[in-house]
């Protein structure tokens, strides 16, 4: 089966790990970016020395137009359907119900559920029907796995505006598995603390990690051994794990 994915936000971090990731094991990639074309163009030559098919796209997802135009883009450069989606790119910044601006609440809202809506509404129109196992059961060939973060399970009324979007981005995750099934498959992550923020000190991350309750943080390889388990396991969709040292169990 030829595999393809679109990452948002898929240079650096995160989502570098998941386009290095998924090329070592043989998906052609379309790594989106919106500021960081270095970042890029390193994960994409990588991918090509895997020997899969790989270019890089920019586009601002708070633009209504490019995110529209994103999914159609993909499918051009590849010259075939994609088969993953992969909602990684998030603004993250500090608010709280006090201090939060119209600004913030379009920022976080703009990257967090209103982009991976719309770039999963275009997903599904072009992903492949599902096809029959030995069994004559379907089988979806595409699927959606959504960043999401632990704190839709464990609240805080820090990060508010981030924090409302991420949780609609989880009832998203859910509904689409609903109505996508059987023909995408949809999942979520929850990463906790895995590399430092902005802004956040060396002191306040290692804190963080040490304070979860496996006494560490989640590490790039737990979140792609996550993302793994969703893209191999063909019965599973509307789920969410928490790969954050549990730290979306703290009391």
């Amino acid at each position: 089966m030829e595999r393809s994915a679109l990452i948002t936000g898929g240079s650096k971090r995160i989502g570098g790990a998941i386009s290095n990731s998924l090329a070592e094991n043989g998906y052609d990639i379309i790594v989106h970016y919106n500021a960081d074309s270095q970042g890029a163009e390193e994960v994409v030559e990588y991918a090509r020395s895997k020997g899969v098919q790989a270019y890089s796209i920019k586009a601002d997802l708070l633009n209504d137009e490019e995110i529209l135009n994103l999914v159609s883009k993909s499918v051009k450069l590849l010259n075939k359907p994609l088969t993953t989606l992969i909602n990684n790119a998030s603004i993250f910044e500090y608010d709280t119900i006090e201090t939060a601006t119209l600004e913030n609440w379009d920022r976080h809202f703009g990257t967090n559920i209103k982009a991976p809506f719309f770039l999963s509404q275009a997903f599904f129109k072009q992903a492949p029907k599902p096809i029959l196992d030995e069994r004559k059961e379907l089988v979806s060939k595409a699927q959606i796995i959504n960043i999401i973060d632990q704190r839709v399970v464990n609240t805080s009324p820090f990060f508010s505006t981030y924090t409302i979007a991420k949780m609609a981005l989880w009832s998203f995750t859910k509904t689409a598995a609903q109505e996508m099934a059987p023909r995408v498959r949809v999942n979520g992550i929850g990463p906790g603390p895995t590399l430092i923020a902005k802004n956040q000190s060396v002191k306040s991350f290692l804190e963080q990690r040490k304070n979860t309750v496996l006494k560490r943080g989640s590490n790039l390889e737990d979140i792609i051994g996550s993302m793994n388990f969703f893209l191999e396991n063909k019965g599973i969709t509307g789920q969410f794990i928490c790969a954050d040292g549990g730290q979306s169990l703290e009391w």
